[in-house]
């Protein structure tokens, strides 16, 4: 597959999951840049075992983590005491800020597969292999984490 259209059917999946990740759809975009060049650079390493969107995811979450550690290197501050919700057409502004700032209040990895679940189609094999872990994992971690959020969001109300 060309660059030009491995870009054009995967650029907007890669997208959303960064947006999901971060929650500030410019820096979703940088990233999404990043992850390209990234791809490229490394194809070589792509061996087929697994799908494309979940290599490119894989290179994309170690992108905002990159991101991530360099800015606290630069600032001493996390992106998550910076970042905006991303918003959604069923909740309302408030309750979607509400929301993410909740769903950021989770240790990791529930965080962010809540937020794979909630801004991607990728079903929780794909999910377990960004993680390289089971299906089965994938499927307990969310459930736990939907857990973890639920308990948070009562403690809110």
């Amino acid at each position: 597959m060309e660059l030009d259209e491995t870009y054009k059917r995967y650029a907007d999946t890669v997208f959303r999951y960064l947006t999901a990740l971060c929650g500030n759809s410019d820096l979703a975009e940088e990233l999404t840049q990043e992850t390209f060049f990234r791809a490229v650079k490394y194809a070589n390493r792509f061996d087929g075992n697994v799908k494309v969107t979940t290599w490119l995811c894989q290179i994309a979450k170690n992108a905002y983590f990159s991101y991530l550690k360099k800015e606290k290197r630069r600032n001493g501050t996390s992106l998550d005491e910076t970042d905006t919700p991303v918003e959604t057409d069923m909740l309302d502004r408030e309750n979607c800020r509400e929301l993410y700032k909740t769903v950021h209040r989770l240790d990791e990895p529930y965080r962010e597969i809540v937020l794979l679940r909630m801004h991607t189609d990728m079903s929780f094999s794909e999910i377990g292999e960004i993680f390289e872990k089971s299906e089965g994992w994938a499927r307990v971690t969310f459930y736990r984490g939907k857990e973890k959020l639920k308990k948070l969001l009562e403690g809110i109300e």
